[in-house]
């Protein structure tokens, strides 16, 4: 290996390559060795550790001259005088047959150190830069951005930003086929990518679908389908039936759904049994109900699932077939839900690692899918139930009982009490008030939430029917058999109300609410609780969480205007949330007449009659409405159409002369005094001692020259004096009443007995005016309790005039209260 440090020399003689035998090998030469600085420095290093490179056999090899560091060269030859190999002779090199050694390069000849590595090289060379010019790169760089425009076109979608997906997937499908063009041109059609061809197409498809562009869609659909190189394009025809489908149309939805179904192997058994309940689906659209049947016949003797067992019961139930119906409910309940049932989750012992095992898989996603499976079951079984109960029978009682024992047959076995108490709700639906009573009553002696159940829905009964000695009983029992059952608290909450105990009240209508937040009748009533404690800004409270739970809810609209309008403060907010109010309900007349009053207390006259006249539209029979309008027209000097307002009240209210008096006075404001004459005629007639029509009868008869004037004077001089007569009775009345109390209170008894035969004489007076009838009832009313209480502590009964409350309490409430 020292070779590589050592220049041959060739020999002068190149014939006589024996020559040199018995020459002086000048490397057993020793005696320069310490002035040799090659030699030194090979000694320090690794160098001089390495084994001798001469030939250990003999050869042929001609004396060679040596190079060390410092230049001196001396002819080496082997230990047999033969010449090196490599060496040079008559300057023709002897082939080498070594190895080349690592580390070792003619840069050692000019005094360079060992680098076995190649470390004083530096850092490599960079990479050689790819040609960006090149249309194989380009080509890459294109596939790429398509990818990227795809995903982040799904991406959109999922967002539910439909028309960003929409723009993107329009995108990609520019650009791909950019890229089909530039691999035409560069290779042949068979290097195309069809795979990001079909993703592109069937996205872009998907997304105009998404956006009901449904011709764009279908034709995009038709380009993969068509397409013989896309081998499972033919499975896209079931998206082409479900565009047909909401599109309705029907016969195209079946026709490409029996398409796909042919082109689906048999082997995909799960698709094809998806294929078949769309098409039952569209064949029960178009009316084709036996067609549907069988559809539905075959999924569920090959693969039994809830929504297909359903819709068999909803096709029989509309052919009529009662037979079938109650075998296809037999079917619903016997398909398996496949879920673990909560004896899995309690533990069977005190260990500690199986019970952290069950808290953790307790409420894990899994769990929550089996709820949902099994809550929608539930609802399947339910649902089929009521709707066949009426008709398998020959009354709907007999038909429940038989749904109730098949429920019982079933694992379903805790939706025979709901099916109960559904039976108890279709009585109520049916006035039947005393069945009902008898089917609930029959839960008393159940299990605690069935009895909560129950009761609850007697206290409403018993609530309905004003008997609140009954509502609170069963109230009671609903909220001891189950303390959490919101619906059990807030009728409680309700009869606590009617009985005037409005703090308890507002109590259990809060526990009502930390049992189940989303209880909309319990903070309903609350927020009325805190209205009759004049407590406002509480109310006010409930009613504006209550408005974010339902959006649209009308009465709760009501609440918060008629809050506002109560606050005072700012009557402008009272009127937006009116105008909100009448966005839901358009053409409540109440609401209108409100908002127009409220404009005309702001001074806006012209918004104060649309609204006014909108309410008269829809309900001509408000007297108040009726005044204003008649009051709005005779201010802006219309009197004639003010007739038309009063007339109808006057039609409304025959008995009140106040009206007929208003028309006569629009016909006298107009100008028309012989219409006007005539109205007050017949008003006289039928009030004669009416002293204000007599009074315009003398007036018009002495502008208009009349005969009929003297007659008018005198009757209306008669009047006047029975009048005053009537007047001064009624005061003398009063000052007797009074002088007869003073009396009596100085008198003791015989002075109260003096007072009670005044007020009998006074009572017994004949003209007797509203003023002597209220002091009349004082004196009567002093000494007598009602049994019932003060009018205003009264608990509801049927005669008294309804509420809002009583109407949420009556009608909302009482949806609560249906089983689920």
């Amino acid at each position: 290996k020292m070779l590589q440090n050592v220049h041959l020399a060739p020999e002068a003689d190149e014939d006589d390559l024996y020559s040199g035998y018995n020459d002086y090998n000048p490397t057993f030469d020793t005696e320069d060795l310490e002035n040799d600085i090659a030699f030194q420095q090979a000694a320090r290093t690794s160098h001089g550790r390495r084994p001798s490179v001469t030939a250990k056999i003999p050869g042929t090899s001609a004396s060679r001259p040596l190079a060390t560091g410092i230049g001196s060269k001396a002819t080496l030859t082997s230990s047999m005088g033969r010449p090196m190999t490599g060496a040079i002779q008559d300057g023709v090199a002897r082939p080498m047959t070594a190895v080349h050694a690592a580390g070792y390069t003619k840069a050692a000849m000019r005094g360079s150190s060992f680098d076995p590595l190649g470390q004083a090289r530096g850092p490599a060379p960079p990479l050689e830069m790819k040609n960006s010019d090149s249309s194989e790169e380009k080509i890459r760089q294109l596939e790429k951005k398509v990818n990227e425009l795809v995903e982040e076109s799904c991406i959109a979608n999922s967002c539910g930003d439909l028309k960003l997906a929409l723009e993107k997937a329009k995108e990609a499908g520019r650009k791909e086929r950019v890229l089909v063009r530039q691999r035409e041109q560069i290779a042949t059609a068979e290097n195309i990518n069809l795979d990001l061809t079909y993703s592109v197409l069937f996205n872009l498809a998907g997304q105009y679908a998404a956006n009901e562009m449904y011709a764009e869609a279908l034709n995009t659909y038709q380009v993969i389908v068509k397409n013989k190189m896309f081998s499972n394009g033919g499975r896209l025809k079931v998206n082409m039936g479900n565009i047909y489908l909401k599109q309705r149309n029907y016969s195209k939805a079946i026709k490409f759904y029996r398409m796909a179904l042919d082109q689906i192997p048999s082997a995909h058994k799960e698709m094809r049994i998806k294929i078949m309940q769309n098409i039952g689906v569209a064949f029960i659209k178009t009316g084709q109900y036996f067609d549907a049947i069988s559809s539905f016949e075959h999924i569920m003797s090959m693969s039994p699932n809830l929504k297909a067992g359903f819709n068999l019961i909803l096709c029989y139930f509309a052919v009529g077939n009662r037979e079938q119906m109650k075998k296809a409910f037999q079917k619903l309940i016997a398909v398996p839900l496949e879920v673990d049932y909560d004896d899995k989750y309690i533990s069977p012992n005190d260990d500690p690692h199986t019970n952290l095992l069950i808290e953790a898989i307790k409420n894990d996603s899994l769990r929550q899918i089996e709820r949902e499976r099994k809550s929608m079951a539930e609802e399947y079984i339910m649902t089929a139930a009521k709707l066949i109960a009426p008709v398998i029978e020959t009354s709907f009682a007999v038909g429940y009982d038989w749904c109730v024992e098949v429920v019982k047959a079933s694992h379903y076995v805790e939706l025979a009490n709901d099916l109960e108490i559904n039976k108890a709700t279709t009585y109520l639906r049916q006035q039947d008030f005393n069945q009902a009573l008898e089917t609930l009553k029959m839960f008393e002696k159940k299990d605690s939430r069935v009895k909560s159940a129950a009761a609850t829905n007697l206290s409403f009964l018993y609530y309905l029917e004003n008997e609140l000695a009954q509502a609170t009983n069963y109230a009671d029992l609903a909220v001891n058999s189950d303390r959490y059952n919101p619906a059990a608290l807030t009728n409680k909450g309700n009869t606590v109300f009617a009985n005037g105990d409005y703090e308890k009240a507002a109590e259990f209508y809060k526990e009502a609410l930390r049992n189940d937040s989303s209880c909309t009748e319990a903070l309903y009533n609350l927020g009325l609780t805190y209205k009759k404690l004049n407590r406002i800004e509480e109310a006010l409270d409930c009613f504006l969480k209550l408005h974010a739970i339902l959006r649209n809810s009308a009465q709760v609209l009501h609440q918060i205007a008629n809050i506002y309008e109560i606050m005072e403060k700012n009557p402008k907010k009272a009127i937006e949330w009116l105008l909100q109010l009448i966005s839901v309900v358009p053409t409540d007349p109440h609401v209108l007449s409100k908002l127009g009053k409220l404009y005309d207390n702001e001074g806006d006259k012209s918004q104060a009659f649309h609204y006014y006249y909108e309410s008269y539209r829809y309900f001509p029979s408000n007297i108040e409405v009726i005044e204003w309008l008649g009051a709005y027209y005779i201010d802006t000097q219309f009197c004639e159409k003010a007739i038309e307002y009063f007339e109808r009240a006057a039609l409304i209210l025959p008995t009140e002369v106040k009206w007929q008096l208003m028309v006569a006075s629009c016909y006298r404001r107009s100008g028309n005094y012989q219409k006007a004459l005539e109205k007050y005629k017949v008003i006289h007639r039928k009030f004669p001692e009416n002293v204000e029509c007599l009074r315009f009868l003398v007036r018009l008869c002495t502008d208009m020259g009349l005969k009929e004037v003297q007659e008018y004077m005198t009757k209306l001089k008669k009047v006047e004096k029975l009048k005053e007569i009537r007047e001064q009775r009624i005061k003398s009345g009063r000052d007797g009443s009074a002088r007869s109390r003073r009396e009596g209170n100085a008198g003791g008894d015989s002075g109260g007995t003096k007072g009670e035969r005044l007020s009998a004489r006074l009572k017994a007076l004949p003209g007797t005016s509203e003023p002597y009838e209220s002091s009349g009832s004082k004196e009567i009313g002093a000494s007598y309790i009602d049994p019932l209480g003060p009018q205003a502590e009264r608990p509801k009964t049927a005669a008294r005039k309804r509420t809002e409350e009583d109407d949420f309490a009556d009608e909302e409430l009482g949806e609560d209260l249906l089983p689920e």
